[in-house]
């Protein structure tokens, strides 16, 4: 049984560590595509990334609820080190989440089961954090769309491999829609809802 005390540690300096992970995760959705850096931190719960864990501690509170895949939810480590350190209450229905934490991408729910905003509210959707293989191999995937010039590609190795695919429903869902935050270790991604992905293979 974990105690307090056995917890892994959150940020050493909270203000600044928050502050530089805001940055990245802001940089990331400004920029689709691109890869921005997570400083790294003290200590993480299994099976959740270093980058998954800071985003966790900057982002969540009292007032997110918090949806966790299968292999999350069932880790008492991350579940007492989630509410020691952000006080995020996590909920079993994926459709009134603020944030969804994925560590087995193979087992992503339909989108369909998350919030995904009203026309008067679209911020009321689920943001979908996604842990990943990589984030600078695998497959290319063009994107385009607000905040990129032309076109960029992110190459990453992904579970769902279908993810793009399945993204294509923020298309007609607009201004409703998911957007996704890939995590990979210390590295992050960001897909707006406004962002259009094209597989490119290889």
């Amino acid at each position: 049984m974990t105690t307090i005390a056995e917890l892994p540690p959150g940020f050493a300096d909270k203000v600044l560590s928050a502050q530089s992970t805001f940055r990245s995760v802001m940089d990331a959705m400004a920029r689709p595509g691109s890869v921005q850096r997570i400083l790294p931190m003290a200590g993480t719960p299994e099976t959740m990334m270093r980058g998954t864990a800071a985003i966790a501690l900057t982002l969540f509170d009292h007032d997110t609820p918090l949806w966790l895949d299968a292999r999350m939810a069932e880790s008492p480590g991350v579940l007492k080190w989630l509410k020691f350190h952000s006080g995020a209450p996590v909920v079993q229905d994926s459709s009134i989440a603020a944030f969804a934490l994925i560590s087995d991408g193979a087992a992503l729910p339909p989108f369909e089961r998350f919030a995904l905003g009203t026309n008067e509210y679209p911020d009321r959707s689920t943001t979908v954090i996604i842990q990943v293989e990589s984030l600078d191999r695998g497959p290319g995937f063009e994107l385009r769309g607000p905040g990129i010039d032309g076109a960029a590609t992110l190459q990453a190795s992904i579970k769902p491999v279908d993810l793009f695919e399945r993204l294509r429903c923020n298309e007609t869902l607009f201004p409703r829609g998911i957007d996704v935050v890939l995590v990979a270790d210390d590295a992050v991604a960001a897909i707006p809802r406004t962002t259009r992905v094209l597989g490119k293979g290889g």
